[in-house]
């Protein structure tokens, strides 16, 4: 794209972002043989849509699970008795999301939408579980804006984590941050 009349890089949209991430993922998965699998709460099976509509996803896309509600973060995952937005909660989920289909990398979300808090978290918080080889690491950022806008930010950070766990075979991402 070219710049702008003032010079500035025009703003990529959220559409192409997703969808050059998740070929990034696939292209990823094509290098080294790793198999992807995703667990989702906050993003109800967005970023499992975006992989799915990568190319070649039938080769290396496991699949994934929405488990938007407590009870099923519980019994399908294995979350223990925690608040659900929290490390806890999201490294479960990668780890649990891994085992049961077979992947060799996985990534789990679990965060407040907005535009009200939940469990003592303020809207825009988003916890992120990724788990590949040996490791298993989360981490958090609390995204700005309206409850979209949340959506959105938070399924590119995940595709990007999970881009780097794919590439490296590590879970652990640069920025990481501990409950």
């Amino acid at each position: 794209m070219s710049p702008d009349p003032a010079g500035e890089e025009p703003e990529v949209p959220e559409s192409e972002r997703t969808a050059a991430l998740a070929e990034r993922v696939a292209a990823a998965t094509a290098r080294t043989g790793r198999t992807v699998a995703v667990a989702e709460s906050l993003t109800a099976g967005r970023i499992a849509a975006a992989l799915g509509a990568a190319p070649d996803s039938g080769t290396w896309l496991r699949g994934g699970v929405v488990a938007y509600a407590a009870e099923v973060k519980h019994t399908v995952l294995g979350v223990p008795d925690v608040p659900v937005v929290t490390a806890t909660a999201a490294g479960t989920m990668a780890t649990g999301v891994r085992g049961l289909l077979g992947a060799d990398v996985a990534v789990a979300v679990t965060g407040v939408g907005g535009p009200d808090p939940q469990d003592g978290e303020p809207a825009g918080s988003v916890w992120f579980g990724v788990t590949a080889g040996d490791t298993a690491a989360t981490c958090h950022h609390v995204f700005d804006g309206d409850p979209v806008e949340v959506l959105e930010q938070t399924v590119t950070r995940a595709l990007e984590l999970l881009r780097d766990a794919v590439a490296t075979g590590d879970a652990e991402p640069a920025d990481r941050v501990s409950e």
